[in-house]
């Protein structure tokens, strides 16, 4: 009875000796007791010792918020910003419930690593203000997954990029990468909030600003560089999501329940398969499966490049038990093929067995384009094809383009009853080429003298030049919406 008596007085002794960090927004309801993280490579409680795990279990919450908030230890940020970034998000319930019932699927297993790390839980809540939580998300930048990683930055952290996988979308890998990245910026800046415009600006951009003000004899703390409007935002934004997860009542916002405890876990790939296939075995439905296995962008997974895959904890095993007894002798559909030769589309498409549009559509490619030697691709699995596809290919297999003719814009006038047909027979072209740029249909007629918008190779050019440029490279103004605005709609 005393033994029992002592561990909790312990217990109280401990929690209440927990100091509170101040939030980053004012008048707020006192912030709940936190644990300052310790330096990275510092273990937070004794090897081995029986009472403080006992002590870590009995102070474990059940709701992984609290957790999160339990870790909060970056600096506030007295700034304008912060208060008007809270209040932006506040003020839009829904797209805090969506972003928050899609976060459900990952978040435990990126505050798990961060604690592991001994980092900041406010991490966890980068990806609302990176993707909103969409590991498909790609930007017009070309940054993709719910990290937001570039593909040069995404290849330096290990994040392989081949034609049947993309890394940065996939869970456990980008979420490795985002860290390590976040530490290395940490231990380059010594402060959260240069790192974390490093890591949304660069960091030899941030480098540079922080040596212009030295040059300046000006402070070198975030709010007082010369930085783009998207990165003056960046903490801010990430500073508000901190406020409204610690305080949601305050904001009127209610965040769902998560459980703290794993919602997924690994579970081995035994050989390829298509993604249909194994969610129908881990009885779930296609799009729960490529949420949590986002990185197989393509409909068969290739055992040799993807060794594993993802599954809500209470499916792993009925994924196994289904597979040990499905009987099935093969599971995959498709298959990888390398271009012996460069070819056309269609001859590729034929080669295969089959029709050039669905050919295309299935390995992405535009028109007007040569399959280069060596390209891997898509193609169906025959009956023929014993093998699963070999770990060089499907860990290195790419798909490289070229244009079949660099192809000159024109324009023609129509004679007296020219119709479409009729004008890309003149010019040996395809009828459904002349349709569409003109946007017309193939059974359209054009009026005489019309101007008719052809491209054709160069020598076999006729008629008058156009003024304008190739209109691939036409800049169209368009007025973009703001980055916050485009996710909220998602």
């Amino acid at each position: 009875m005393k033994l029992a008596l002592f561990v909790v007085s312990l217990v109280l002794a401990l929690l209440s000796g927990c100091a509170n960090l101040p939030t980053d927004k004012v008048d707020l309801p006192p912030a709940p007791p936190t644990v300052t993280p310790l330096a990275p490579g510092l273990s937070p409680v004794g090897k081995g010792t029986a009472s403080s795990q006992n002590v870590a279990h009995l102070a474990l919450p059940n709701d992984l918020w609290e957790r999160i908030r339990k870790g909060y230890a970056m600096p506030s940020l007295e700034s304008e910003l912060v208060q008007d970034r809270t209040q932006w998000y506040a003020s839009k319930p829904e797209y805090i419930q969506r972003m928050t019932e899609r976060s459900s699927k990952y978040l435990f297993h990126i505050v798990d690593e961060l604690e592991r790390r001994n980092l900041p839980t406010e991490l966890a809540l980068l990806p609302f203000i990176e993707s909103a939580f969409n590991p498909q998300a790609v930007s017009s930048a070309r940054a993709s997954g719910m990290w937001q990683f570039m593909p040069a930055t995404g290849k330096s952290f290990d994040l392989k990029q081949n034609v049947f996988r993309d890394d940065r979308r996939d869970v456990q890998a980008s979420t490795r990468a985002a860290l390590d990245y976040l530490q290395r910026l940490y231990g380059m800046f010594g402060d959260w909030h240069l790192a974390l415009a490093a890591y949304n600006w660069g960091e030899g951009n941030v480098g540079k600003a922080i040596a212009r003000n030295q040059r300046a004899g000006l402070p070198t703390t975030y709010a007082d560089l010369n930085m783009p409007m998207e990165t003056r935002m960046y903490v801010p934004k990430l500073l508000a999501m901190k406020n409204i997860v610690g305080h949601p009542a305050t904001f009127s916002v209610t965040l769902p329940h998560i459980p703290n405890h794993p919602y997924f876990q690994s579970v081995p790939l035994p050989r390829d398969m298509d993604v249909s296939v194994a969610a129908k075995l881990a009885e779930i439905s296609v799009d729960d499966f490529k949420a949590l296995n986002p990185s197989a962008h393509r409909p068969v997974l290739l055992a040799a490049g993807i060794p594993s895959i993802l599954l809500p904890w209470e499916n792993a095993e009925v994924f196994q038990r289904n597979y040990e007894s499905s009987g099935l002798g093969r599971m995959a559909t498709w298959t990888a093929w390398v271009a012996p030769s460069t070819l056309k589309v269609a001859d590729a498409a034929k080669r295969v067995g089959m029709n050039e549009s669905d050919f295309r559509a299935l390995n992405n490619i535009p028109p007007r384009m040569l399959i280069k030697a060596g390209s891997a691709l898509l193609v169906p699995r025959t009956a023929q094809i014993v093998d699963d596809v070999t770990a060089g290919l499907a860990d290195n297999g790419r798909l490289d383009l070229t244009p079949e003719q660099m192809l000159k814009r024109i324009t023609v006038k129509a004679g007296k009853q020219d119709t479409v047909a009729s004008v890309a027979k003149k010019h040996n072209l395809k009828t459904e080429q002349v349709a569409e740029w003109n946007k017309v249909s193939e059974s359209a007629s054009f009026k005489t003298g019309q101007q008719v918008v052809l491209f054709v190779a160069p020598k076999a050019g006729r008629g008058k030049a156009p003024s304008t440029q190739h209109p691939d490279k036409t800049k169209v103004a368009n007025k973009k919406l703001s980055h916050d605005t485009r996710l909220a709609k998602k």
